[in-house]
Parts: C-alpha cells; sequence; structure tokens
C-alpha cells in the first residue's frame, strides 16, 4: 500500500525556512504518510473530498489523497494559528 508522496512547492518552501530540528520531525512524518496514509490522529479537513491534516507539534501538515493512482500531495506545512487561512 506504498504511496508515492509528492510535496508542492509552496509547501517545500516552508519547510526550508523551519529550524533544521523541525525540518527533520515533520520530514520524517510526511514519508510515514507513504505507509500509512490516514495515520492516527489525521483529520479530515471540512468542505474536501481528499483534504487532510496530521498534527506535529504546533505545526499542521495539509494534504490530499489520491487512492486511485496512490499520490499524497502535501500542500500546506504551517504553524497552527496560520495553517487554514
Amino acid at each position: 500500500m506504498n504511496y508515492e508522496i509528492n510535496i508542492l512547492s509552496n509547501a517545500e518552501r516552508t519547510l526550508r525556512k523551519l529550524p533544521r530540528p523541525l525540518q527533520i520531525r515533520i520530514s520524517a512524518e510526511i514519508m510515514k504518510l507513504a505507509d500509512d496514509p490516514r495515520p492516527q490522529g489525521y483529520i479530515q479537513l471540512k468542505g474536501t473530498e481528499d483534504g487532510y491534516r496530521i498534527r506535529i507539534g504546533d505545526y499542521r501538515v495539509l494534504y490530499s489523497i489520491d487512492d486511485g493512482i496512490k499520490i499524497i500531495a502535501v500542500f500546506k506545512i504551517a504553524h497552527r494559528k496560520d495553517a487554514y487561512r
């Protein structure tokens, strides 16, 4: 059930601006999505069919899942105060 992970440029740019230990922690959690795209604690975003979020400390990773072609697209990484704007 391995999914391919695509991190969109906006999310990648945000990830690169974070402190190195946080980058490593968030990257590791994103890579775990390849094996389990709906881990414990995930939440489906309201108003979307395929939008989800996981919580990593004070940060949120927003992503979509395409089960047909097994792709996860990470479209936003943000601090919790800015994640849903």
